[in-house]
């Protein structure tokens, strides 16, 4: 396996989580700070930044400091390639 099939696969398992394919499904219309997302998703704040840290983690997230909110955003083309794909 090359480090590009890897780095594929890793989008993929990232986005196979039902929490975190809503999450970067949520993000494709634009920005959002976790109180948004939790509210979307009624879910806890923890368990909210648990998967954005994963989603981060995996490359699929941005995140860029507004005062005191961290605003998300959709920022690997691929991943969002395939989550506009399954919509």
């Amino acid at each position: 396996m090359n480090h590009e099939q890897k780095r594929k696969s890793e989008i993929l398992k990232a986005l196979g989580h039902p929490i975190r394919y809503c999450i970067v499904e949520g993000l494709l219309s634009g920005e959002r700070n976790v109180a948004s997302l939790m509210d979307c998703l009624s879910l806890p704040q923890p368990t909210v930044s648990r998967h954005l840290q994963i989603l981060k983690s995996a490359g699929i997230l941005g995140v860029q400091r507004a005062g005191n909110e961290m605003h998300y955003s959709v920022i690997n083309t691929e991943a969002r390639k395939v989550v506009e794909s399954l919509r």
